[in-house]
């Protein structure tokens, strides 16, 4: 037998030693020397903590003698030293364990066990409840019961103790754990996820997460999302909702970069919000627009403007850099809409809205998904917006068991990439993170290679340098994420040809930026019917707009193609 065979033989009988002691005895009194070794190892001193519970565990006899050994072997453990730790480990009696030390022994078995990849050991560790353990030992057991979990196969469960984990998190360490729910949600069935989800009791952790992972497969609420205090409208401010929820602020701040590097992209957000706002005939909140100059200093100093002035709600700001300031502000005095995705979720009682190119790729991914294409080539443009968006295709569709076929980056100018496709073999769809003229570069490239006939699903980059109808043919039969307005109208506002013609900044690529502002103030007057209803999606100009658990808009487009060279809405994708 080797050595790491016999590591995991001695760490399973010990294991089957413990479940089948008994636990009715009744621990000693932990002595100060003993919670001064504690401390040490709370403190991120293992070692030495290590080196003083061994040596008062020399001088004890009996119950104490086995709570000062179990404590330094979990000390030697998480000193990085698990063959002293092993040592130990025969000699603790675990019926005379007792309370957190219980609970850190426990722990520690486990974290053996996983690293010998024994999950169903781990989980015979992982019994009993965690709450005599500090919160940094409690999240190290929800996330070593997470980790056993998944590798027996209950992705779902894994993910509910990562949730329960997640409330005892912060920064990149709670970020980091939200992907891995994304992850493990992501690769559940549809109607397994249903059922589950449904399933949850009310304030579950986990909720949330299955609610937004739902809609992002167009799949229904069980119930709504689980919201704390922070969403209750101040009743003494605002008038009672109308029927069909609109119930807007009294008094509107909105935060855009009037002047500086983004001033452009603010000019067809505001008049598209000024376009929603005028053409509600019901009663309407004073408002009132303030200059952030693009910078995060000047979203601050704009934001405390806008409460000092007593606007009881915020739209804006825009940049990213500007959205992270005020987010990192939590708790915000005033709510606010921020026109962007911050690093964090919003604080809250606030939410985000924003046109990601994050969101593009995940959308294309779950259409493809749906459509049951399982190996896709991706194409993607080196700009910004290309990276972003083929990157997030590519990590959700893995998630959800797709193939990757072959990546294929490419230059303003794309040039020949016919051996590359020529190796990408059994591609039942191919995903172009590309604008329009690279992807006219491409169409001919793609029919030579034998992939013209499969699903071909671009960004809502696609339409970006094009209008020529005879060489936008070669963009035929692409399908690309569209906003409702340009596609078939939406109400409230005028068709998107008239307005175009009299409007600079709803016309061409404008466009796009006056449907997001329209939805803004769309989302701001009903953001009570969003957060509270089960079914309380907003048809608004950018798409269907839903707010998942953690104040995030999610919006599921209208679809589009091209057809003999001209933009061409398809219903709804298929």
């Amino acid at each position: 037998m080797n050595k790491q065979a016999a590591r995991i033989s001695a760490l399973s009988l010990s294991m089957l030693l413990f479940v089948g002691c008994a636990t009715t005895s009744v621990a000693p009194t932990t002595s100060p020397a003993q919670q001064a070794a504690i401390a040490l190892l709370e403190q991120g001193k293992p070692r030495e903590a290590a080196q003083q519970l061994e040596a008062q565990a020399a001088q004890a006899r009996g119950a104490g003698k086995s709570m000062l050994l179990a404590d330094a072997a979990f000390a030697w453990h998480d000193a990085g030293d698990d063959a002293r730790a092993r040592m130990l480990i025969p000699q603790v009696q675990v019926r005379q364990l007792s309370g957190a030390t219980r609970q850190r022994y426990h722990l520690m078995l486990a974290e053996q066990a996983l690293a010998g990849q024994q999950p169903a050991v781990a989980l015979q560790a992982l019994t009993g409840s965690n709450d005599p353990l500090p919160p940094a030992l409690q999240t190290r057991w929800l996330l070593a019961r997470a980790q056993a979990l998944e590798a027996t196969g209950d992705a779902f469960a894994a993910a509910a103790e990562r949730a329960r984990a997640g409330v005892l998190l912060s920064g990149t360490a709670r970020s980091d754990n939200q992907r891995a729910i994304t992850r493990l949600l992501a690769g559940i069935n549809d109607a397994t996820l249903s059922s589950r989800a449904a399933a949850l009791p009310v304030g579950d952790p986990l909720y949330n997460h299955a609610g937004r992972a739902l809609l992002g497969r167009g799949l229904p609420l069980p119930r709504p999302f689980d919201r704390d205090a922070a969403w209750q409208v101040d009743t003494g401010k605002r008038p009672p909702a109308d029927v069909d929820g609109y119930r807007p602020p009294v008094k509107l701040a909105v935060l855009l970069p009037l002047t500086g590097n983004l001033a452009t992209a603010a000019a067809p957000v505001r008049d598209g919000l000024l376009a929603g706002y005028y053409g509600e005939g019901r009663r309407r909140p004073q408002i009132d627009f303030l200059d952030t100059r693009g910078t995060a200093a000047g979203a601050i100093a704009a934001y405390d403007k806008a409460v000092a002035a007593g606007a009881d709600f915020v739209v804006g700001p825009l940049g990213r850099d500007e959205v992270d300031a005020l987010f990192h502000r939590d708790p915000l005095q005033v709510p606010l809409l921020a026109l962007n995705r911050g690093k964090d979720a919003p604080p809250p009682g606030s939410a985000a809205f924003s046109l990601a190119p994050e969101d593009d790729g995940i959308m294309a991914a779950e259409y493809l998904l749906g459509r049951e294409r399982g190996n896709v080539l991706v194409i993607a443009s080196n700009d910004d917006s290309g990276r972003r968006a083929s990157a997030a295709f590519k990590e959700r569709f893995a998630e959800r068991g797709g193939k990757l076929a072959a990546s294929i980056n490419v230059g303003e100018a794309p040039g020949d990439i016919s051996a590359q496709l020529r190796q990408a073999a059994g591609v039942d769809a191919v995903f172009l993170a590309v604008k329009g003229n690279q992807a006219r570069a491409l169409a001919p490239q793609l029919a030579l290679s034998g992939l013209a006939g499969v699903s071909r699903v671009g960004t809502s980059q696609l339409v970006n340098n094009t209008g020529k109808a005879e060489e936008d043919t070669a963009l035929d039969g692409i399908i690309y994420p569209s906003e409702a307005w340009t596609t078939r109208g939406v109400a409230g506002l005028p068709a998107a040809s008239s307005l175009a013609s009299t409007l600079p900044t709803a016309r061409g690529g404008a466009a796009r930026l006056f449907a997001f502002g329209f939805d803004a103030w769309k989302i701001t007057a009903y953001l009570e019917k969003l957060a509270t209803s089960t079914n309380g999606g907003l048809s608004g100009a950018t798409g269907a707009l839903h707010l998942d658990g953690f104040g995030n808009v999610l919006r599921t487009p209208a679809w589009s193609t091209f057809s003999g060279g001209r933009p061409t809405p398809i219903g709804d994708g298929r």
